[in-house]
């Protein structure tokens, strides 16, 4: 199926596996490399990407694309946060205050970030499709700010590592293109 796009779309990429996101630990700030199977997924992206119009070619690292601060939960899985904190969800009752290097963030500041960003692309967008690699809990938070919904909505949006999604317009609303991919 084809369709006429007046505008480029958002590509959001979600970085590969790393050891914390595959045991499902909290990562934030912590610097985790990429396991093999997380450089084979990125490796699996690359052509998809090298496919569409990019509006800038300059690869640019945004401190706003930094993943949700997770305080005092960085490293923990959901599970181990459960055990002191029954029914805890981070959409709903966020985290605790960190060390120096994890102060910690609320939903809202994560949501404000996710705005600061797309204010930044939106020109872009309108000359091509613009590339965003980044973690999973901020680029669902971006989703849901691209769609109009509150940051927490972002709880919505299941988003896989080493994965590919795009965000455009249809009849100049923010819609999904596609989400996930490759599943």
């Amino acid at each position: 199926m084809t369709s006429c796009r007046d505008m480029g779309e958002l590509i959001l990429i979600r970085h590969g596996e790393t050891e914390w996101s595959r045991t499902g630990r909290h990562t934030g700030r912590t610097d985790v490399p990429l396991t093999d199977a997380g450089l084979a997924a990125a490796a699996r992206l690359a052509p998809a990407l090298a496919e569409r119009p990019l509006a800038a070619a300059s690869a640019r690292v945004d401190p706003d694309l930094q993943e949700w601060d997770y305080g005092g939960y960085e490293g923990l899985t959901s599970a181990q946060i459960g055990a002191s904190r029954p029914g805890w969800s981070l959409w709903r009752d966020g985290i605790i205050p960190g060390d120096a290097a994890h102060p910690g963030e609320t939903v809202e500041q994560v949501g404000a970030r996710a705005d600061a960003v797309l204010n930044r692309v939106r020109a872009l967008v309108a000359h091509g499709d613009v590339a965003l690699v980044a973690h999973g809990h901020l680029l669902r938070v971006l989703t849901a700010r691209w769609l109009g919904l509150a940051a927490d909505d972002g709880r919505l949006f299941r988003l896989d590592t080493g994965t590919m999604s795009r965000l455009g317009t249809e009849h100049d609303d923010p819609v999904i293109s596609s989400w996930n991919l490759p599943d």
